[in-house]
């Protein structure tokens, strides 16, 4: 048996990997890599519930309030105009990483991409997890047949939609649609929300349905986003980013929103996107235990969460590094990314291949969820 990569030294104790998962906690002897993280944390990696992929290499797209995202829709979508034709220059799957680049550096390890999944793409090294277990519609407007869909979602998946994304009568009827279509269950995971007045929150309640929380997103198209009463409502909660078409930037970002948008405490949110992620994508992790996925991220000691992280693991491969913590580690592999405001990184990805994807049809000027790529 080969043997372990042992994380060695950081506040908790030693943790040993064993190929996708955690082999042991505690003091371990040796291993056939041993990565010094005196002064870090070991968290688990983060989920982020909710994004799409392809959208953050844009910049944020509107100029709202809008009543509804259908509103926002239509006055943003102008395929043959600046920014919208310079990104379709860029292959898709070079799209679909770069987002999930955004992901990794913000120390999420698992995220759920809203849109078909590109198997091509996430299944080939891709920089994070992407869920794979869903249903999915976009929305009741964009989307015909979601009954149809939601039935043919397997039992313990869940069931993910666009819903209550507004501030106006149509987004209120909207879960009592849902709900006479027979798709509103303990699997459907409503994404947004916030159209949702006292007897559409009482329904979701009995149905046992869940929410994710895009704050920023919110806030940017509607000038408001979840109440307070939502939030203590019972109803369980994960945060997601949503893409850079509309959110404050990486998860990081969210979390940060969060925070300063409502009263929920920083201990509600941290598992928002960690156990109550996990529970409500049905999904294993978002803890660390022994047998558990080695999906895990390192930040400095000094620093509180939310902090950018040191280290992620993802199926226990060293998916990003700083280079401190990569003196004494193979680079096979590895290339440096610089991000504004997140720092320098070594990656598990081709970075001067993608960034010449992306140069020819945006310039010299990449930006990433909002932050310039050095």
């Amino acid at each position: 048996m080969d043997a372990p990569i042992i994380l060695r030294g950081a506040v908790g104790g030693d943790i040993a990997i064993m190929g996708r998962r955690i082999a042991a906690i505690g003091r371990v002897s040796k291993g056939a890599l041993t990565l010094d993280l005196s002064g870090h944390r070991i968290l688990p990696g983060l989920i982020n519930a909710h994004d799409h992929l392809e959208f953050n290499l844009y910049s944020r797209m509107g100029n709202g309030p809008y009543p509804n995202a259908g509103a926002w829709a239509r006055d943003v979508y102008r395929p043959n105009d600046s920014p919208i034709q310079e990104q379709l220059q860029i292959p898709k799957g070079i799209r679909l990483i770069w987002g999930g680049l955004k992901n990794l550096i913000s120390g999420v390890t698992t995220v759920c991409h809203h849109n078909p999944r590109e198997l091509t793409v996430f299944d080939r090294n891709f920089p994070v997890r992407v869920v794979k277990r869903f249903g999915w519609a976009h929305s009741l407007e964009f989307t015909p047949h979601v009954a149809k869909i939601f039935r043919a979602t397997p039992e313990g998946w869940p069931f993910i939609v666009h819903l209550g994304e507004g501030r106006d009568r149509v987004t209120r009827r909207e879960i009592f649609e849902l709900d006479k279509l027979g798709a509103l269950d303990s699997r459907t995971v409503m994404v947004h929300a916030i159209g949702l007045d006292r007897a559409g929150l009482k329904l979701a309640k009995e149905r046992g349905a869940s929410i994710v929380w895009c704050p920023s997103s919110n806030l940017f198209l509607f000038g408001r986003t979840l109440s307070d009463g939502v939030l203590s409502s019972g109803i369980p909660i994960a945060l997601g980013s949503d893409s850079a078409l509309t959110g404050d930037g990486d998860l990081l970002d969210e979390i940060r929103v969060a925070r300063k948008a409502s009263g929920v405490s920083s201990a509600a949110i941290y598992r928002m996107v960690t156990t109550d992620a996990a529970r409500i994508l049905r999904l294993p992790g978002g803890d660390i235990k022994v047998g558990g996925l080695a999906d895990l991220i390192a930040i400095p000691e000094t620093r509180r969460f939310p902090a950018s992280p040191a280290l992620v693991i993802v199926g226990g491969k060293v998916k990003l590094i700083a280079p401190s913590l990569a003196r004494r580690m193979p680079k096979n592999g590895l290339h440096t990314l610089q991000v504004d405001g997140r720092g320098e990184f070594l990656v598990d990805a081709n970075i001067p291949k993608l960034r010449a994807h992306v140069r020819g049809a945006l310039g010299p000027d990449v930006r990433l969820a909002g932050r310039r790529i050095a």
